[in-house]
């Protein structure tokens, strides 16, 4: 299993054989809002209402979701944030914040 150091690496070789680079920030946000867009459908198809048209295919959606973790790595890199260290700190945050806002397990 890689970490997100490594994802990100991974990423990164992959951008870095393109002229163009990286997206810039804004460019990526729009694109990830259309990620987004893609995984609130499937998930809406799956465990809502909305009913498939006839004519579409049915997604998977484990790549929709990797789909965003891509771009999100893509925004992180392009600005140069070690997203394992920001995932720290936010479980931390997490951990402290909320530690009882919910029910917890016995």
């Amino acid at each position: 299993m890689k970490t997100l150091k490594e994802m990100q690496q991974q990423v990164d070789d992959y951008i870095g054989g393109f002229k163009a680079g990286y997206f810039t920030p804004m460019e990526n946000i729009v694109r990830l809002t259309e990620e987004v867009g893609e995984l609130a459908r499937e998930v809406n198809h799956v465990y809502g209402p909305k009913q498939k048209k006839l004519s579409e295919q049915q997604k998977d959606i484990g790549l929709e979701l990797a789909d965003n973790l891509f771009i999100l790595l893509c925004l992180a890199n392009s600005m140069g944030i070690d997203m394992t260290e920001s995932f720290e700190e936010t479980m931390k945050k997490f951990e402290q914040r909320d530690y009882n806002r919910f029910e917890r397990k016995s």
